[in-house]
């Protein structure tokens, strides 16, 4: 056989086909408005109740509030998740807007990976409370729902692509209650990240 013959039936075998390009990361975005929500109402005054949501593709999406604080959780058991029982230690509230951070499969549909929401905080500091803001990144299924990491969204200009790199980086590898929140970028005195249980 001659070598241009044997090339052709190498390169007919497919030795040297091109790799399958990776998956890149993508979002989706959905809106959070609670009165839109199926509500269960709290037994004490303390306790707001409870909400029961739709997220991107119907992902449940469930929250609490109760003395000045929110729980925010995900998915099909989103209530007994870790994520239904972690709050920020200051006072907040939940965002009204939820992205959606995974990677799109060959029909261009999102399978998240992770949530990131921007929550209000007041830390008390002196005389006059302090307005901030926080992007909690929520690692979602199989495998456990718990907060991942935490952004100072005042303090960085960079704070959505600071939440997306935690997603990206290390929503699916995080083992809840094992592994410790991780705090990038510049913390404002905004800022409350560490969570309370």
């Amino acid at each position: 056989m001659r070598p241009t013959h044997a090339l052709a039936a190498i390169l007919g075998l497919g030795i040297f086909s091109t790799p399958a390009p990776a998956q890149t990361a993508a979002s989706a975005y959905s809106a959070l408005d609670l009165k839109k929500c199926r509500h269960a109402p709290g037994k004490d005054a303390e306790f707001y109740g409870e909400w029961s949501c739709a997220g991107y593709a119907g992902i449940a999406v469930y929250v609490a509030a109760g003395d000045q604080r929110s729980y925010v959780s995900y998915g099909r058991n989103a209530k007994k998740e870790p994520a239904a029982k972690q709050t920020l230690a200051s006072f907040n509230g939940e965002g009204d807007k939820i992205e959606w951070r995974g990677e799109r499969n060959a029909g261009g549909m999102l399978k998240p990976y992770a949530a990131i929401m921007r929550w209000s905080t007041t830390v008390s500091s002196g005389d006059e409370p302090v307005k901030g803001q926080v992007l909690v990144v929520t690692r979602l299924g199989p495998g456990g729902v718990c907060h991942v990491g935490y952004v100072d969204g005042r303090a960085n200009p960079d704070a959505n692509a600071l939440a997306q790199k935690i997603a990206d980086d290390s929503a699916r590898k995080f083992r809840c209650g094992t592994d410790k929140p991780i705090v990038l970028g510049t913390k404002g005195p905004g800022f409350s990240g560490n969570y309370a249980d």
